[in-house]
């Protein structure tokens, strides 16, 4: 039993649990209502404490640090990435619970910078355990990096939709009640499996094939989702339906516990559990080896780039190498990745913001409008989950990771042309193209991170990038669609009707998803013979 606990298989198991209880964030929508009637806020309060919501949620540079601090052999104590949880658990319960006591009277109204402060610790433990599955998922499974990052980002896609329906269940619409819960739940989550996530230097030749098996079971549970929402959208489900739609869904959610057992077993097999050391066929570096260049071994990449008798530039050199948050920052490559972010991450972000007002305008009825807010967790999930996997296999066959990205930000400009042309069912179709590609970039923007610089430093560097998310999201929620929707509103209500309300903001951000796919492009140009001299020659021995 000891030696079951103790694989990589395992630790992917408990983070896939974590991951999904962590997406909190993602239903807001659920208990703004009663946050903002308890407290006397108006709707601009309403929206500065959301902002805060989206800074803590995707402000990750001190979970990074930590994550770096506690994973290098310099300490003993607290070592490992156990500790990013801890960390993370203190903070969603210490945030979630004084929200709520603020809602029920358990303590004195805050002030608006205190409630502030309550939501940005509470948002803020996300990030703490989305780094710690990410990172020790990448480093467990550093061959296939593309698909654990899209196994991870998905089912924390997936988490606000689980919760939702844990929501639906368990609170029968109390949405004060949903608070306490996510103070609770959460950190019991991270608490009880945080000792189960561990880093493994080990590899085997059966990886691909169950990481297909998780992938299989996060795509099982969001059609599971799916149909839940839609059947609870379209009929009233009686308590006792949610009750055992929530025990089967639990249900299926235990089976990536299963495909681990399966993994373990199969892996006790002589001959099938190996070391990167052992590959006969050429001398492979430790660790971190496959993919980047080892500090003291500048040799290597020249080695390798002999091999294949090209050459590379100094900046194809630099790639590769491990490098840390300030060292990453005086590259051109991270100004490129972070930019392209903010078209990316940023407009996709102002999108789901304000669909729901944006079908209000459109003459949408509630119940499509609630459809359409509801499914979005789904297009994400299959965006954050389907990157990453697709990337891995056209990795493995030559293509350079950066190429989807730009595939997909190219996609997007379409997606918000669609959302701005008006026509009948143009939020279907226009939602699933922004959702898949805003998620997708979820998934490729941390794992190209973590090839072009390195794996040591990837939670730091990944999470300050990720800070175009709400930077975005502030340009283009605020300064951009709310702005010229209340120009073009005409009513005593301040709301507007009709294409013009939005069409003008879309076409906007339908140009900046355009110049995010030129700086994409860029990016791909130049990484690619990075991506073919080593990432390729790494996959090719595999």
């Amino acid at each position: 039993m000891e030696g079951f606990l103790n694989t990589k298989w395992i630790a992917t198991a408990a983070s896939i649990w974590i991951q999904c209880t962590s997406g909190a964030s993602y239903t807001f929508g659920i208990y703004s209502p009663v946050l903002k009637s308890s407290q006397s806020y108006d709707q601009s309060t309403l929206d500065t404490i959301s902002v805060f919501k989206d800074i803590g949620a995707n402000a990750g540079i001190l979970s990074g640090l930590l994550y770096s601090t506690v994973t290098s052999r310099r300490t003993r104590l607290l070592n490992g990435p156990w500790v990013v949880h801890v960390a993370g658990a203190v903070q969603c319960f210490v945030g979630y619970f004084l929200i709520w006591a603020s809602v029920v009277g358990l303590i004195r109204q805050p002030p608006v910078p205190l409630m502030c402060l309550f939501m940005l610790v509470a948002a803020h433990a996300q990030t703490f355990f989305n780094t710690a599955n990410v990172v020790s998922g990448v480093e467990n499974f550093h061959q296939f990096g593309g698909t654990i990052v899209g196994i991870m980002k998905g089912f924390l896609g997936l988490s606000g939709a689980i919760l939702i329906q844990v929501y639906d269940t368990l609170c029968e619409g109390d949405p004060t009640a949903y608070i306490l819960i996510l103070a609770i739940t959460p950190t019991l989550t991270s608490l009880l499996l945080m000792p189960l996530v561990k880093i493994y230097g080990t590899t085997t030749v059966d990886d691909k094939k169950h990481l297909n098996g998780f992938s299989s079971s996060a795509l099982v549970v969001a059609a599971y989702l799916m149909v839940i929402i839609i059947l609870d959208n379209v009929f009233t489900l009686p308590s006792w339906a949610r009750i055992i739609t929530l025990m089967f869904l639990l249900l299926l959610l235990a089976s990536p516990f299963g495909i681990a057992a399966k993994a373990h077993k199969e892996c006790k097999r002589p001959s099938i559990e190996t070391s990167p050391l052992m590959d006969d066929s050429e001398p492979m570096p430790t660790k971190y080896g496959e993919y980047h260049e080892i500090p003291g071994e500048p040799d290597r990449v020249k080695e390798v780039a002999s091999s294949s008798n090209e050459s590379l530039s100094n900046d194809d050199l630099e790639d590769g190498i491990d490098m840390n948050l300030s060292r990453a920052m005086l590259t051109v490559n991270f100004w490129l990745l972070f930019v392209a972010m903010i078209c990316g991450m940023g407009s996709g972000l102002a999108t789901i913001n304000n669909i729901s007002q944006i079908g209000q305008s459109l003459g949408y009825s509630t119940i499509e409008r609630s459809s359409l807010v509801a499914l979005w967790s789904i297009w994400n999930f299959l965006g954050r989950f389907g990157a990453g996997f697709l990337s891995d296999i056209m990795l493995h066959k030559g293509w350079a990771r950066p190429l989807f990205m730009v595939i997909t930000l190219a996609t997007l400009t379409f997606g918000h042309l669609i959302v701005a042309s008006g026509f009948p069912g143009n939020l279907y179709i226009g939602s699933v193209m922004v959702g898949i590609c805003y998620g997708s970039q979820w998934s490729l923007m941390p794992t190209i991170t973590s090839e072009i610089f390195g794996v040591r430093h990837m939670g730091t560097i990944f999470n300050t990038i990720a800070i175009a998310s709400p930077i975005g999201s502030y340009i283009f929620s605020v300064r951009i669609i709310g702005y010229i929707y209340d120009k073009m509103a005409t009513s005593e209500d301040n709301s507007c009707y009709g294409t013009r309300c939005f069409m003008l903001s879309f076409f906007i951000m339908a140009a900046v998803a355009f110049l995010g796919f030129l700086i994409a492009f860029a990016l791909f140009l130049r990484t690619r013979r990075f991506y073919r001299q080593i990432v390729l020659l790494r996959s090719r021995h595999s």
